[in-house]
């Protein structure tokens, strides 16, 4: 057989291994939007058994020999190909050292979690949910042990999982500095509220949910959010998901006395789905089709989020409809609404965390999580450290876990690991939109001023989405900037930002 004989049968296993995962994607969203709970049991064995299918074809023999057949011809292969087998080797060398009932075990287990972790939420009880996070760490660790490589500490393996190569020993260093750089600039926001305060939602104030749901639509089609290739509907948490091309769902949540929430997470939400949406379809379920990296697939939900939607000059334009959709709120101007959904202050909730803030509520779950895969700590001591954190950092007594440890889905579905990369992602974010702005000729308030997005859509598309993984994540940072991956435009941006805002 011929390298292009080879690479043809190899490129239709590849696929093969993504359209159950696509399917078993797709029965997630199902679950976490409109499945009946008493469907929990089943879908949990439907999503194993997809899981068993595609970890199967993974780690056969007959992929495994193409591969090496492939590799070996390397020379001979364009660069689409290059990736395609770089990254499934790469993938199929973790596959490999991974028994087919953790595997299983491992998908299952979410579906069954995450009634019990949303019951447990509810209830304000971490004892509900407590042996299932418990099992849910046993086996992560399960997989830590049999992919951990020398050099490698416990957490480092499940760090790999979302951002290739990055480990305890680069996020240790990064967390510590942006730390010192952001609490000196929260003790000043906060001095300086005495003669700057916040403008304040009355008490009272009444913004209907079919209200806000057609002000994020709005917002969304205003990034270039194609609905005929997507929806929007309601989940405990946002989130998004590309199932297969064509079809990129996000979900949002709605708090009828606190519009911004849903604002701001349809913003994030909508970044994440202009990612999908802007993979190349030519290169369908496999990796050069696909998303690098956690941390980059973050730095378009909160470039989206937060250096345009959170910017005055997109309040000029969305202000208007903001004001058409909630007449009966208080008439507010448009720098007021850009100073309501810039206000920062320490408070509870991470995902609606100001930009000063976002990355502590990001430290405290990353210092828990690698008190326990690194240090052995119980999960019953997750509340007591976590609560610890959180006052060391905001100084605030968390009032109940569900405002505390709670709070997120990811442990419920096994993504210990995930947190550090939404600091990636704001880093890489501001970074990207330092050089969005040189290579526009035009600063983000020219930009906007038309009211058209696209040319923003237009450069990620062309310098993040189109390369799908062609490059390594930080390569491909540097590919888009010229510069290798950076916390100083992050903090440059954010420092100016909230100077500007609050007077100081």
């Amino acid at each position: 057989m011929g390298v292009n004989s080879d690479y043809e049968d190899f490129i239709e296993k590849v696929r093969d291994i993504n359209r159950f995962r696509a399917i078993a994607g797709h029965l997630s969203w199902d679950q976490q939007t409109l499945m009946p709970t008493e469907g929990t049991r089943a879908r949990g064995e439907i999503i194993s058994w997809l899981a068993a299918q595609a970890h199967g074809r993974l780690v056969d023999d007959a992929l495994g020999g193409l591969i090496v057949s492939l590799s070996d011809s390397s020379t001979l292969l364009d660069e689409v190909q290059s990736t395609n087998v770089r990254e499934v080797k790469r993938e199929r060398q973790k596959a490999v050292l991974l028994p087919l009932d953790h595997v299983s075990a491992a998908a299952k287990a979410p579906s069954e979690a995450m009634p019990i972790w949303q019951q447990a939420r509810e209830n304000k009880d971490y004892s509900i949910f407590e042996d299932t996070l418990r099992s849910l760490v046993a086996l992560a660790k399960e997989r830590i042990g049999y992919l951990r490589q020398s050099g490698q500490t416990a957490y480092d393996v499940l760090l790999d999982d979302y951002e290739h190569d990055m480990k305890v020993v680069d996020y240790d260093p990064l967390f510590a500095g942006l730390q010192q750089r952001l609490i000196p600039l929260l003790e000043k926001i906060m001095q300086s509220k005495a003669s700057n305060p916040d403008i304040e939602i009355p008490k009272g104030a009444h913004f209907p949910i079919v209200q806000q749901e057609q002000f994020c639509r709005r917002v969304s089609e205003s990034y270039g959010f194609d609905f005929r290739a997507g929806r929007m509907d309601v989940a405990a948490l946002p989130f998004s998901a590309g199932l297969w091309p064509g079809d990129t769902r996000f979900t949002n949540r709605y708090d009828e006395q606190e519009p911004f929430s849903c604002i701001g997470a349809v913003m994030h939400e909508t970044g994440h789905a202009l990612y999908e949406q802007g993979l190349p379809v030519e290169h369908d379920h496999t990796p050069r089709g696909d998303a690098v990296s956690l941390g980059v697939h973050e730095s378009q939900s909160r470039l989206w989020e937060n250096q345009i939607g959170r910017s005055r000059a997109y309040w000029r334009l969305a202000g208007d409809w903001f004001r058409e959709s909630f007449d009966d709120c208080p008439r507010w101007s448009d720098e007021e609404l850009f100073r309501l959904i810039n206000k920062a202050e320490p408070s509870f909730i991470r995902v609606e965390a100001d930009e000063v803030t976002y990355n502590l509520h990001v430290m405290l779950r990353y210092q828990v999580e690698k008190a326990i895969f690194n240090d052995g700590m119980d999960v019953s001591d997750i509340p007591a450290m976590w609560n610890s954190l959180f006052k060391k950092l905001f100084a605030l007594e968390v009032p109940d876990v569900s405002l505390g440890c709670l709070q997120d889905v990811h442990w419920a579905h096994l993504a210990f690991g995930y947190f550090p990369t939404y600091t990636l992602g704001n880093l890489y974010a501001a970074q990207l939109l330092e050089s969005m702005v040189k290579a526009l000729g035009k600063s983000l308030d020219e930009v906007l001023s038309s009211g058209d997005t696209s040319p923003i859509l237009a450069w990620l598309r062309e310098n993040i989405h189109v390369h799908g993984m062609r490059y390594r994540p930080a390569e491909l940072i540097k590919h888009a900037t010229g510069h290798e991956p950076s916390p100083e435009p992050f903090i440059s941006y954010v420092e100016k930002k909230y100077a500007g805002i609050y007077g100081f």
